[in-house]
């Protein structure tokens, strides 16, 4: 279906036909962060204006998600994990292992592909920047925070996600 749509089009643009038709030849794979750690990430590269984390997460709460920019949007609702059957579900933090296992079962090279990463070397670091932005938020925040990603928490394992508690 490319020569219908612009490259852009967004899957749920399609009908559920044409979207059957198009992912059925597909080998669907899904990468996914823990979204506390994606907010974290966001502030981080100065996508917003606020001048702290908890003015910034103060305004993510306030835009809401049919307004919120996709760098922290609910996964849920970008990549429709309910009508899309993904093949694989990949961890931030396992890239490594995770697409080496992919490319063993696409009978590929995994070894000489693969580049290195440096996810699973950011994680101890991520933890603690998560403990030290999480206690900069209200109680009210915490909790509004878990609500706006109640989704995601309930589709993916986050286990250890300052949000699931």
């Amino acid at each position: 279906y490319p020569w219908q749509r612009a490259p852009e089009t967004q899957l749920s643009e399609f009908n559920l036909t044409e979207t059957e038709a198009m992912l059925g030849s597909y080998t669907k794979v899904l990468f996914v962060r823990d979204p506390f750690q994606r907010l974290i990430s966001t502030f981080m590269q100065g996508m917003g204006s606020s001048p702290s984390f908890s003015s910034f997460v103060q305004d993510v709460l306030d835009i809401g998600q049919h307004n919120a920019s996709a760098s922290w949007k609910p996964l849920v609702s970008l990549c429709q994990p309910c009508l899309v059957q993904y093949d694989y579900v990949v961890m931030f933090g396992f890239l490594r292992q995770e697409l080496g296992h992919l490319l063993r079962r696409a009978g590929l090279p995994a070894d000489s592909l693969l580049p290195t990463f440096t996810d699973s070397q950011v994680r101890w670091t991520y933890s603690w920047l998560s403990e030290q932005m999480f206690s900069e938020l209200s109680l009210q925040q915490k909790q509004q925070l878990s609500h706006f990603y109640r989704r995601d928490l309930a589709a993916f394992p986050f286990s250890s996600s300052f949000l699931s508690d």
